[in-house]
């Protein structure tokens, strides 16, 4: 009994737990069922955090337990987003355009119907002709593929070229910061086919879902936005337990004698590094319909930035601190940033918390760097050390 899943990982439960007991409050009180005590817009940022929850599991463990600073990471939680976008937009594109042909003289031609749902999507850019990109953009199942697939391949072609030539530490960052910079300026451009500084907006409009409300959709991705996030916990608390999580661990905290010890080093960080990237591209393909729109600022280098930023405040080497640190964050930038907040007046000044929230996530960041190293899940462990004290005593 001592050594099932469960009982090694007693977090688990719990988190599971206070994940299923949060989701049925919220699905109470939203105004799906009728109560209205929490507003869709409040349930689409709340569905959005979780996501984010998601993705912050993700960075954990390839940089708490595997000890990679990835600072590329939310490019893969963009591409996930791009991914079913391009879905979102093509399917009620097509629709729009099927209903204004109707009244067409002439039934229109596939062709017809084709290069007017292009002159739509791609309008806003000067262009009419689906680029290459979008060949699967009809096929809801292809591009659910992507999500996870070409995030996969993505960090499994970039992480066998740095690992297998062994850059590590702040190079290895570097390099993974460069791949984001590259991969967010290709995407600003109006000819890569993703409209260029437009983005894909509208996304929150799911084809096929037209008769229901904001309410009932946003509930309905917010309850798959819990259930990603719950396999996710799951998965990678598998991932990071045992002989296997052992070898990441101590990876994270000699590579070298790991390496001399027999074992294949690459391997093992290949393996977290491509797999947590397919994880963030569901993440993000479950945020971004929830946001409605995904442009290129949202996998520039300072996003990856920002999700490190939350992992460290909440604990790196804990799922849980990774879940605190996401959570806690994405709230207080909605509270600071959407003008919740009341402005402090000092008679000299007047703080206005949008100009400077970044100010204080940054400080809060130096702070915990400085002072509390291990995070708010440390305080966790801190808590749990004296109980298990208290108790032996």
């Amino acid at each position: 009994m001592k050594n099932t899943f469960i009982a090694r990982n007693p977090s688990v439960l719990w988190f599971l737990l206070a994940l299923a007991v949060f989701t049925v409050v919220v699905t109470i009180l939203s105004e799906a069922t009728g109560f209205g005590l929490i507003s869709t817009s409040f349930l689409k940022t709340l569905g959005k955090t979780l996501c984010l929850c998601l993705v912050a599991i993700a960075m954990d463990v390839v940089w708490g337990y595997c000890g990679i600073l990835s600072l590329g990471h939310f490019a893969f939680f963009g591409i996930g987003g791009y991914a079913i976008g391009m879905w979102l937009m093509y399917a009620r594109t097509e629709g729009l355009v099927q209903v204004s042909l109707q009244s067409a003289a002439l039934p229109p031609t596939p062709q017809e119907i084709t290069d007017a749902i292009g002159s739509q999507i791609f309008g806003v850019v000067g262009s009419s002709d689906f680029p290459v990109i979008w060949a699967f953009s009809h096929s809801l199942t292809l591009q659910l593929l992507a999500v996870i697939l070409v995030p996969g391949l993505l960090a499994l072609i970039f992480g066998w070229l740095a690992f297998r030539s062994r850059v590590t530490g702040v190079y290895l960052s570097i390099l993974t910061q460069a791949m984001t910079l590259a991969m967010s300026l290709y995407f600003f451009q109006n000819d890569t086919g993703l409209r260029g500084n437009n983005g894909l907006s509208g996304l929150q409009n799911i084809p096929g879902l037209e008769d229901r409300s904001q309410a009932v959709v946003s509930l309905w991705f917010f309850w798959a936005s819990a259930v990603a996030l719950a396999l996710g916990y799951v998965l990678f608390a598998y991932v990071v337990s045992g002989k296997f999580g052992s070898v990441v661990r101590a990876i994270r905290d000699n590579e070298a004698r790991v390496r001399f010890l027999g074992y294949h080093v690459e391997q093992y960080k290949l393996f977290i590094f491509t797999l947590t990237a397919m994880v963030a591209g569901i993440a993000g393909a479950l945020y971004y319909p929830q946001a409605g729109i995904i442009n290129p600022a949202e996998i520039a280098p300072i996003a990856s930035i920002y999700l490190a930023v939350w992992v460290a405040i909440g604990g790196r080497g804990r799922l849980y601190g990774a879940v605190i640190g996401a959570a806690l964050v994405s709230l207080l930038s909605s509270w600071f940033t959407g003008g919740s907040a009341p402005d402090i007046n000092l008679g000299f000044y007047v703080i206005k918390w949008t100009d400077w929230w970044l100010v204080l996530l940054g400080l809060s960041f130096v702070l915990v760097t400085l002072y509390f190293p291990k995070g708010i899940g440390g305080i966790f462990d801190a808590l749990d050390r004296k109980r298990m004290g208290g108790d032996a005593s």
